[in-house]
């Protein structure tokens, strides 16, 4: 597989700290870049799921230059099922349906097409040297 993904590449969904994150935030004081996994190892429309600071993550590689990490957690049942969903798209929308009740949750904001209630949470993400690292908080990474 060829990884087309750029090093330094971001790809941002709404989040608390959006505005923050970015390759020139590596070593900010209230966040961090946590490694995962190499990019070569995720396969391009299909998810895999990752354990990140104590929390559930799926990382979503949507295609060769697309990448995205949200909660592996079903806001709909809570059950840790999103990396196993549907990739697609929503238009120009990267998608994934969850495997239970097919909600279709927006990878970009999280938001659920079919339920306004339901939100899926995002993780900014990033390739850095060939490997996928996720931003979190100093504090929930020294508590995993």
């Amino acid at each position: 597989m060829t990884d087309t993904i750029q090093d330094e590449t971001t790809r941002f969904a709404s989040d608390p700290f959006f505005d923050l994150l970015g390759p020139e935030a590596v070593g900010a004081p209230d966040f961090d870049w946590v490694e995962v996994c190499p990019l070569a190892d995720l396969e391009p429309g299909w998810a895999e799921a990752a354990l990140v600071a104590g929390e559930q993550v799926a990382l979503v590689r949507v295609n060769p230059d697309e990448l995205y990490a949200v909660s592996h957690r079903d806001p709909a049942t809570g059950a840790c099922v999103i990396a196993r969903g549907i990739v697609g798209s929503r238009g120009d929308r990267p998608t994934i349906a969850s495997p239970l009740h097919k909600e279709v949750y927006d990878l970009r904001t999280g938001r659920c097409f079919g339920n306004d209630g339901l939100q899926l949470a995002t993780y900014p993400v990033r390739v850095h040297n060939g490997m996928v690292a996720i931003a979190v908080a100093l504090e929930s990474q020294q508590a995993a």
